[in-house]
């Protein structure tokens, strides 16, 4: 049996709708344990249409429940029902009024579609048209029109009323789509095929697609883009997605659609599989589209694009030579030029005072080159978006450590300050250990150009016991030119800066190290921009230089040996959107990620050649996690609470889990990273080191040690600030700022609201400032059990923290294991987000 609509479609009857519709007017009056009765005026409602074919439409339909309601007596469900009625009468009237005004029938189905999933009063359409005709003009065209719709919408969000920055959302991918609309109108484009040939022809899509890809393919991809999902955005998200992210015309107007840019994104990272490449494409896409996984913003704004640099971030060891220095400063430039953050590690270079070619005393120190840096970074703005973001690394027991804590703050000689760099210091155990015994004891500072020239050995290439006896060996050999602070002054510098700039940003070298999978092949010095990343490093090495003749030309040839120079690649699980508790669901998902975060190593564009033999060596990737407060809020879980801590240590157990076992069965496939063998993951040792025993853990450990491992390093939570937006979630592992604000943007004030924030969830979306910072650490030690790299851990404090509080924090961080420390972020004080990282 069918009914006519309102519109004059046909659809198929369904008697749930009317037990439905039956069963909310009893539940208006709070008359309830009427279930067989519901029934039964629903079947009566179904004869009545098979005796009466011409009385098969909705207006029929319902004045036949209102007489069924009366004549069993039940006047009150009744009124309810009829009032009821009235209401989607006068939210009709109200939806072709806008549509009327703007001059687009089509907005109808939308705001039908609005009116059907925001139910309540607080989200009635009278109230979206009465804020629209008051920004509403005679004069204005029918795509202003669309935007004070948009913003009558936005303008509606309010804490107590957060769902209309969902429908604001709907709203603007309509905007969006009837804009894309024209401009394929115009150029002549049906198809996702045809679109892709304008978009490569043009050069703003990549040739590789159409490459690997057949016309029929494509089809077969075009059919697989579920419009739906655009529900799935937020206004915020999807406006930041609609102008960063979305290719645009050369004359600057959006040409993609949003779901062309997630399966772009799938036909690119499936490209490196030979055997079921559209099974891939369809899972990846999946996962992006439902925005369960957000790659990070390189991999989203590069993928599919001519020059696809798809990597967040680089590490380079910067070595104590004048061709050295200049080498990295330009990697680094060449790095900034394509997208790219980085961190840098000094602890090499000769400190202020010391030695060159013998002559006492002249070497001018760290801070002088970490001067170029900085300008550097101003210098190569990526086409004037933005300048360079460089994080520089310092070891504490370093001769230049006072000075180069002061890089940033506001005191002191100016000529010594670097306000456009981030500056982070490597710690060992025994600094933290004497700092908690006695801020009164002597700190040790040498250069480490001096040790490495009288005792034959570089200090800094040595963690644990081993640091610790040539440490103090250092300290015994008169010979050591020194330098010697208090350990209270040192601390009362890094607590000065951490309050004042929010850095320097803490690197625990010893946990990590000690935690390196892969130390059978070398050291970790330091970590990356945003502190997530814990890879083998080595400084590039020049071999040889010579002239030759060549086609009779003269020719310079250097040799060079590649160092490690560390690569980022990563992505992150949208936690707040994952079925965390189906671990079956949970490997099949990571299995993906973890997929096409190896097969971004092969066909990525590397701005140095050191960075992609690295890669291609290591096979490194970094899967991390975004909306962690988002998932705990949803699940009614408090962050100071020991089932957050008991919760979260299952569910990253979990992640690692599924992504080792993932990338063993690919190591099977397509064979382990170069330097497998004696690694913790051959070994076992990496299982042994986590108290991995459990006999599903044993059973993987035996299938790593047989299968491989096709990549080196696997997790690493980054800090997600802009992708965790577009996908309507939390940032990284960080707490919630406020539930609700407002948040300023070229002139307009842009709603931010907690996810899913509701009478359930308010009380579990505790702010930042207002937590215990003890739960975050303690959180951040036990996740780091299961995440072979690290964390982008930020630590919110207020004015009212002592110095001695602050310090317990990074003491009671070090004893928990927590690898790294991001930003101190003090309530008076605003940081800058690294957009590179963000997955």
């Amino acid at each position: 049996m069918q009914v006519t609509k309102r519109d004059g479609s046909i659809e198929n009857y369904t008697q749930s709708k009317i037990i439905a519709a039956i069963g909310k007017s009893f539940a208006s009056t709070e008359n309830l344990g009427h279930q067989k009765e519901i029934e039964e005026m629903a079947l009566e409602v179904e004869n009545f249409l098979k005796e009466n074919t011409c009385k098969r439409d909705v207006e029929n339909i319902q004045d036949k429940v209102e007489k069924t309601l009366m004549a069993h007596g039940f006047f009150d469900e009744a009124k309810s029902y009829i009032l009821f009625r009235w209401q989607r009468n006068e939210q009709r009237k109200y939806i072709k009024n806008i549509a009327f005004n703007i001059g687009d029938n089509e907005i109808e189905k939308v705001l039908n579609g609005i009116r059907q999933d925001f139910r309540g009063a607080e989200y009635s359409v009278t109230l979206l048209s009465d804020k629209f005709m008051s920004f509403s003009k005679p004069l204005m065209t029918q795509k202003e029109k669309l935007n004070a719709l948009v913003k009558a919408a936005v303008e509606l969000t309010t804490a107590e009323c957060p769902q209309w920055e969902m429908i604001a959302g709907r709203l603007l991918s309509f905007q969006l789509n009837r804009s894309i609309d024209e401009v394929e109108r115009k150029l002549g484009l049906s198809s996702f095929y045809e679109k892709l040939r304008y978009l490569t022809d043009e050069g703003l899509y990549g040739t590789y697609i159409l490459e690997h890809y057949s016309q029929e393919d494509i089809m077969a991809a075009e059919k697989k883009m579920d419009t739906s999902r655009n529900h799935l955005f937020n206004y915020s998200g999807l406006d930041l997605l609609s102008k960063r992210y979305l290719i645009h015309t050369f004359d600057h107007k959006v040409i993609e659609r949003v779901q062309e840019m997630y399966m772009g994104i799938a036909l690119h990272l499936a490209i490196p599989e030979k055997e079921n490449r559209m099974e891939w494409v369809g899972k990846i896409y999946d996962l992006l589209s439902q925005l369960e996984v957000t790659m990070a913003t390189p991999t989203l704004s590069n993928a599919r694009k001519p020059h696809h640099q798809l990597s967040s971030c680089f590490i380079d060891t910067v070595p104590d030579s004048l061709i050295g220095i200049y080498r990295s400063i330009d990697n680094f430039a060449q790095v900034s030029k394509h997208g790219g953050g980085m961190g840098m590690y000094f602890g090499k270079v000769r400190a202020t005072g010391g030695d060159i070619r013998g002559f006492k005393g002249v070497a001018g120190g760290v801070i002088r080159w970490m001067k170029l840096v900085n300008d550097t970074a101003v210098a190569v703005d990526q086409l004037g978006m933005r300048q360079g973001a460089v994080a520089v690394y310092l070891d504490v027991w370093h001769k230049d450590i006072p000075e180069f804590l002061q890089l940033r703050t506001n005191n002191g000689d100016d000529r010594m300050k670097a306000h456009d760099i981030f500056p982070a210091v490597c710690y060992p155990d025994l600094f933290w250990r004497m700092a908690e015994q006695s801020l009164d004891q002597n700190w040790t500072l040498f250069c480490p150009n001096e040790i490495l020239r009288v005792k034959g050995y570089a200090l800094e290439d040595f963690y644990g016991e081993e640091w610790e006896r040539r440490y103090q060996e250092c300290i015994n050999d008169a010979r050591l030119s020194r330098r010697v602070i208090s350990i209270k002054d040192l601390v009362r510098l890094i607590l000065r800066s951490a309050v004042e700039t929010g850095t320097p940003f803490t690197f625990n070298r010893d946990i990590v190290n000690r935690a390196n999978p892969n130390n059978h092949k070398g050291i970790i010095y330091c970590s990356n921009l945003c502190t997530e990343i814990a890879q083998n490093m080595a400084a590039i090495e020049e071999v040889s230089q010579e002239v030759k003749t060549e086609n009779g030309d003269k020719v310079v040839i250097t040799t060079v040996k590649p160092g490690d120079f560390v690569v980022c690649n990563l992505a992150s699980l949208s936690l707040g959107r994952l079925p965390l508790e189906d671990k079956e669901a949970m490997c099949d998902k990571v299995a993906t990620v973890v997929r096409a975060l190896d097969n971004v190593i092969d066909l990525n564009f590397y701005p140095v050649p050191y960075a992609e033999i690295t890669n291609h060596r290591y096979r490194s990737i970094g899967l991390g996690v975004s909306g962690y407060h988002h998932a705990l809020a949803k699940r009614g879980i408090k962050w100071e609470s020991d089932r957050h801590l008991e919760f979260m240590n299952e569910v990253f157990e979990t992640i690692n889990y599924a992504a080792i076992k993932a990338s063993s069965a690919i190591a099977k496939e397509k064979g382990s990273y170069e330097y497998f063998e004696g690694s913790d993951w051959q070994t076992g040792a990496y299982f042994k080191k986590r108290d991995y025993n459990s006999e599903a853990w044993q059973q993987l450990q035996a299938h790593v040690a047989q299968q491989g491992m096709r990549n080196a390093y696997l997790l690493a939570v980054a800090p997600t600030s802009s992708t965790s937006i577009l996908a309507g979630t939390t940032a990284g592992l960080d707490p919630i700022m406020q539930r609700f604000f407002l948040e300023e943007k070229k002139g307009a004030m842009l709603p931010r609201v907690a996810p899913e924030l509701s009478d359930k969830t308010y009380w579990m979306y505790k702010g930042a400032y207002y937590i215990n910072q003890q739960w975050s650490i303690r959180a951040s030690g036990i996740r780091q059990r299961h995440i072979d790299q690290a964390q982008s851990m930020n630590l919110y404090i207020t004015n009212d923290y002592t110095m001695r509080q602050v310090l317990n924090l990074y003491l009671l961080a070090w004893k928990s294991g927590v690898k790294t420390i991001y930003y101190v972020r003090s309530k008076s004080l605003e940081v800058e987000e690294c957009e590179s990282c963000a997955s």
